[in-house]
């Protein structure tokens, strides 16, 4: 489920990216990287479980089910928090430089 959330992040994102390719003001190929690097992340958790617990892999329980959604929701809000930090910081559209300035004049 984790892998299954953080795949459809990524899957967004890059719809989103490729869309406004050109003007890539929003930064948003640096959240695709974000989510496809968790997603491969994901991806290698999700082969190693498999070969653990073979045909166990694909009846878990649905607790776990629950714990995993609320584990690739939080990855996909932890990738979102660092996207926007960075994109703050780097302050494409001069925004929050012109409101500091506005507000110490």
């Amino acid at each position: 489920m984790t892998l299954l959330t953080v795949v459809f992040a990524a899957v967004i994102a890059t719809v989103i990216w490729y869309k406004n390719a050109p003007n890539d003001n929003m930064m948003v190929g640096t959240l695709c990287l974000i989510y496809w690097g968790a997603s491969l992340m994901w991806l290698v958790d999700a082969v190693f479980e498999f070969i653990e617990l073979k045909e166990k892999f694909f009846t878990p329980a649905p607790a776990e089910m629950l714990n995993d959604l609320y584990l690739g929701l939080s990855a996909a809000a932890l990738g979102l928090v660092i996207w926007l930090v960075m994109l703050l910081i780097k302050d494409p559209k001069n925004v929050v430089r012109q409101t500091i300035l506005k507000k110490l004049k």
